[in-house]
């Protein structure tokens, strides 16, 4: 057991029980304990497989491939239309994952084999996400924007574009636009 999670269980206001709960399930499957990105993360030789995190509403397991997963009881949760990739079982109080315990450990086995056999997640492309018709005008007026977000990585393009055109107002658009310009001639992702 990984002392930092031990740490983030012990000072857990919330879902604590919960957690505790989700994080021997996932033990009992001989996966590694780690803790990434504030959560008790759970690896299969060095591969990220699962995450235990906590939200207001609720808790919940995050399957970083959970998009390949077969879920056949439909359980798995796509977060916000725009993740491609993981996918959620969400809970709401300790008995939710006591009664689905068998499901939670055949969902984790799932993973781990997805895991195995090597299969990747084909993302779009970032040319397939809408580019807000404002910042596209900069990108052609200006190259060396255009030069400083192209060099960026897809992921951080990915990021910028969602954020820009996720404003339903242009005003709101282009003074984001304008205010992570700076970032991007910095070569700096939106949450660097």
């Amino acid at each position: 057991m990984n002392d930092k999670v031990n740490n983030f269980l012990y000072k857990a206001k919330q879902w604590k029980a919960e957690m505790e709960l989700l994080r021997a399930i996932i033990i009992s499957c001989n996966l590694d304990e780690d803790y990434k990105w504030m959560h008790p993360c759970y690896t299969f030789e060095g591969k990220n497989i699962v995450l235990i995190h906590e939200f207001k509403e609720y808790c919940a397991l995050l399957f970083f491939k959970g998009v390949l997963m077969k879920d056949k009881h439909n359980l798995l949760i796509q977060q916000t239309e725009n993740v491609q990739d993981r996918r959620q079982l969400r809970f709401t109080n300790i008995n939710e994952i006591e009664s689905t315990k068998s499901i939670i450990i055949d969902y984790v086995k799932e993973a781990i084999e997805i895991e195995k056999s090597g299969q990747m997640i084909i993302y779009k492309k970032t040319d397939e996400f809408e580019m807000p018709i404002e910042f596209h005008q900069i990108l052609q007026n200006d190259e060396s924007i255009h030069q400083a977000f192209y060099n960026l990585t897809a992921g951080r393009q990915r990021a910028y574009l969602l954020f820009f055109s996720s404003a339903k107002q242009a005003s709101t658009r282009i003074k984001r636009i304008e205010s992570y310009l700076p970032k991007i001639l910095d070569g700096k992702g939106k949450d660097d």
